[in-house]
């Protein structure tokens, strides 16, 4: 029996377009523009500084907690590294999720230790990098805890003192606001539409 013939990048690449048109909101030819700048970014698996410069390069971002924290939520086998298909399904949220996938996406970033519940502690994480930046209190704790008593208040529903997927699903169903309300997580539509314009370019 003849050995199997390995398949050539361009056929893997392919294939992969093949699948992932199916459960990602970009085309074919889409998905071929976002793994062609993988491959330029990347022999193997894109790690954690490659994945930031794209966040702060392409997106402006620029909080390190959140930068990290959607690394983890992109990386979705969890072993530190970000493959060609977590690029391209992380990507389709990223640029153009719907509105319970953004909720999902959110709430993951924010949900530190995937317990699948955004706790005070975490609150007080993600509010504490805001307001330190901006405050000029010589005590800006009782401010941040201050803050989290508040959102746990608006957004734990059903009053259990931490928030679940559901709590936040209803809390940003009645306030948009409040999707990306712990930290921005989402780029900009004017960045995104940057990004398309310059990375999606239709054929010749």
């Amino acid at each position: 029996m003849p050995a199997a013939t390995a398949l050539s990048p361009k056929k893997q690449h392919q294939l992969l377009a093949d699948r992932l048109c199916k459960e990602t909101h970009f085309s074919k030819f889409e998905i071929g523009c976002l793994v062609t700048l993988f491959c330029e970014l990347t022999k193997t698996k894109m790690d954690r500084l490659m994945f930031r410069d794209v966040l702060h390069n392409q997106f402006d971002m620029t909080d390190d907690l959140i930068m990290d924290r959607v690394f983890k939520v992109f990386d979705n086998d969890n072993d530190s590294l970000i493959s060609m298909d977590e690029w391209v399904v992380g990507m389709s949220v990223f640029l153009r999720g719907t509105m319970e996938e953004r909720i999902k996406y959110c709430f993951s970033v924010y949900d530190f230790n995937m317990d699948g519940y955004i706790s005070r502690d975490e609150m007080y994480s993600l509010f504490k990098k805001a307001i330190v930046k901006q405050t000029v209190d010589d005590d800006p704790d009782e401010s941040i805890k201050d803050l989290s008593d508040l959102a746990l208040k608006k957004m734990d529903i059903d009053f259990d003192h931490r928030i679940s997927l559901k709590d936040f699903t209803t809390a940003v169903q009645q306030e948009g606001i409040l999707l990306q309300g712990f930290g921005l997580c989402l780029p900009d539509p004017e960045l995104v539409k940057a990004f398309e314009i310059t990375y999606f370019k239709h054929e010749q």
